[in-house]
């Protein structure tokens, strides 16, 4: 699944190009991909049908579409393998896709963007924006404090400029679990997921068993340094890529799967100290550690 720098990637990519656009044409090619929609999907078209775009947002891995003069949102979730696409009026998106918006950018030009999604995981959906808990901007690219309902359980995460870390620390070490489980918790902390986790546990050397209640301030300014870190280093190379279900609006692939200590490197050795990664299983899907360098926590 996308995580916050692939998400925040196709957001950079959006944003200059439709940001003030007039959506001209919608067509649903599979009705699956609304699925979240409240509605009938013509009132999905009719809605969108003529509105302009404001700004691109995202917080965690939602993106939603600000409309002008509107109290509601395009919100769009990618799943395991949703794409939004930029192209031309002749451009095929190929036999994944989902929704086409027929665009005129605000200079005249006509633009198509493609909701392509092969597993239909992901989607579309229009929905109400309410004002946001704190009284910041919903998320980033967005000005205004508001968010979508569907959106407002979602925490902000770490590249947030209104994340409040104290509480973070607060809330991390009252929730009595594993502190990997507690990174992949949306509500608490958002964007992230096992690639981010597992490289961000590989560089402060933590577990990923090791009990949220023993994360002093300390350790958890470490860890928050580690993954803004990470974050910030894939959002630079594109995010991480190992098939073609994840590419930019260009349909280009991330690059930062070279640049893993941990995720995906069961097998060769810790870029660190030598010893070979393990994989091991957790909450049904894999962890990436060093044995040596982030030992099994003691018990107490």
């Amino acid at each position: 699944m996308p995580e916050l720098p692939e998400v925040d990637v196709v957001r950079q990519g959006l944003e200059p190009a439709i940001t003030g656009a007039l959506i001209e044409h919608v067509e649903i090619l599979d009705p699956r991909s609304l699925r979240r929609h409240q509605g009938p999907q013509e009132e999905f078209v009719h809605t969108l049908e003529g509105a302009r775009i404001h700004a691109v947002a995202r917080r965690g891995k939602f993106l939603w579409f600000l409309l002008e003069n509107s109290t509601g949102a395009l919100v769009c979730h990618l799943g395991m393998s949703g794409q939004v696409r930029l192209g031309t009026p002749e451009s095929d998106f190929g036999p994944h896709l989902r929704i086409r918006f027929d665009l005129v950018t605000d200079s005249g030009d006509p633009i198509t963007m493609g909701f392509v999604d092969q597993r239909i995981f992901g989607s579309m959906a229009l929905d109400e924006l309410i004002p946001t808990a704190d009284g910041y901007p919903g998320g980033q690219g967005s000005e205004q404090a508001v968010i979508p309902r569907s959106v407002a359980h979602i925490a902000r995460d770490p590249l947030d400029p209104a994340f409040d870390e104290k509480r973070f620390s607060r809330s991390l070490r009252a929730k009595k679990t594993e502190i990997k489980r507690a990174l992949l918790d949306q509500q608490l902390m958002s964007g992230i997921g096992n690639i981010y986790a597992d490289e961000a546990l590989w560089a402060t050397k933590l577990h990923g068993r090791f009990p949220t209640s023993r994360m002093t301030p300390g350790k958890t300014r470490e860890l928050l340094a580690a993954l803004r870190a990470v974050l910030t280093k894939a959002l630079g190379e594109g995010g991480t890529s190992f098939d073609q279900q994840y590419v930019n609006v260009n349909g280009a692939s991330g690059y930062f799967s070279h640049s893993l200590n941990a995720y995906g490197r069961s097998g060769m050795p810790c870029s660190r100290c030598g010893t070979i990664i393990v994989r091991e299983a957790f909450m049904n899907r894999s962890s990436h550690r060093c044995p040596s360098c982030q030992r099994v926590p003691r018990k107490r």
